[in-house]
């Protein structure tokens, strides 16, 4: 198939605006942290898109898209990129870039789950723990959901990776917070965030990058992709309103529930901007803001220390997503029908689906964690903690 100059256009555009989301991770987590550690924050998220490019092109690509192997994984044809070819065309795009926009995803998502471990995870760890979690957790996932895996064969219904980013890396955080444990003090002292407009700059970057994210998965500059930007739009106004009304207890709105609110919007339309209407998108923003409002209220009663909370408002948020997706999918627009057209069988397909990726990328995050823990440890020391890892790991000071 010929290569079409306008998708190539807009999914270049898309992939620079994914990896826009990837250091706009680390402004959003680094200004909820205390002053100590936002440099050590945000370089979990510089990292992240560092370590995930050199995956990507030696191991990752070739799990995820490789020729499928009993619906689990890829073979290693694309082993480094061999067998890869410039003049190669996937849909009606090149696919050295279809490459490319697919590794921003990974970047993203190891970035994400950084949350459950900000102010007390060693960099040396998070290095190692990243290589592994790729490999063996998102790209399986990727694999699928998109690759040819066993999901997609099934029909389950993915347009932008409500499973692949959003469920893999937000049970991710919570089984790594579960595996290294509370931060020194948790519940007894005051952990406000340092900086909120630092945070309310980094949720812009990722609403902006949040278009491409998803419009930028239909892969072409047409009218899937336009539904998909309207869609994203609706349901992150959504879940911003949403959230700030459920919230608005003092009687006064609060920025940072605002912004968490458009964000868990924007994750629980993920998996569904290619399947829906507007009406559908309006719901899933204020059903999706809810689900992630009542699981971050469930953790801080439960006391469980997913620091920055991707577990509540990434895991749930893309977990109510895809089950959401299976019934207000419209056959209009993405080809299928949902619950509210009558087909039992997507919704029941959506509902598998994610609940094998909650298993899958909780379980053997978990494992990953406890042994990288028991080999070399994933926490610096109390002392280290103590005085901030942005002194104890980087040796740099915020003024």
């Amino acid at each position: 198939m010929d290569i079409d100059t306008g998708a190539t256009a807009w999914v270049l555009i898309s992939a620079a605006l994914v990896l826009l989301m990837v250091p706009a991770v680390g402004l959003f987590y680094g200004g909820m942290v205390r002053k100590k550690n936002v440099i050590a924050t945000m370089m979990l998220s510089l990292t992240a898109l560092a370590l995930g490019v050199i995956q990507w092109i030696i191991i990752g690509y070739t799990l995820a898209f490789g020729s499928d192997i009993g619906g689990l994984i890829g073979n290693l044809e694309f082993l480094g990129l061999n067998n890869v070819s410039i003049d190669g065309v996937t849909g009606e795009i090149p696919e050295m870039l279809f490459i490319c926009f697919q590794m921003m995803f990974a970047c993203l998502a190891l970035a994400i789950l950084s949350s459950g471990v900000v102010g007390r995870i060693k960099m040396s760890a998070y290095l190692i723990f990243g290589a592994i979690w790729l490999t063996i957790v998102y790209a399986p996932l990727a694999h699928w959901a998109w690759g040819g895996g066993w999901a997609g064969q099934l029909g389950a219904l993915d347009f932008a990776g409500g499973t692949v980013v959003h469920i893999s890396s937000g049970f991710a955080a919570l089984a790594l917070a579960v595996v290294i444990g509370r931060r020194l003090g948790y519940g007894n002292q005051v952990m406000n965030p340092h900086n909120i407009p630092l945070t309310l700059i980094g949720g812009v970057f990722l609403i902006l990058g949040w278009f491409g994210f998803n419009a930028g998965s239909a892969l072409a500059a047409n009218n899937i992709a336009a539904s998909a930007f309207l869609v994203t739009a609706v349901a992150c106004a959504a879940g911003a309103l949403t959230w700030m009304a459920i919230s608005w207890k003092s009687g006064k709105p609060s920025s940072l529930g605002f912004i968490t609110g458009a964000i868990a919007g924007l994750v629980g339309i993920t998996p569904a901007a290619g399947f829906v209407n507007v009406g559908g998108a309006l719901a899933i923003g204020i059903i999706t803001a809810i689900v992630c409002y009542a699981a971050l209220t469930w953790r801080i009663k439960k006391g469980l220390d997913d620091s920055l909370d991707a577990w509540a408002v990434h895991g749930m948020g893309g977990f109510a997503g895809a089950i959401l997706t299976g019934v207000f999918a419209i056959t209009a627009i993405g080809g299928v029908g949902g619950l509210i057209e009558g087909n039992i069988t997507q919704f029941g397909i959506q509902i598998l689906d994610a609940c094998v990726a909650v298993i899958y990328a909780f379980g053997v995050t978990f494992l990953i964690a406890w042994v990288i823990d028991k080999i070399i440890g994933l926490r610096v020391t109390d002392d280290e903690e103590y005085v901030g890892l942005d002194i104890a790991q980087h040796g740099e000071v915020v003024n």
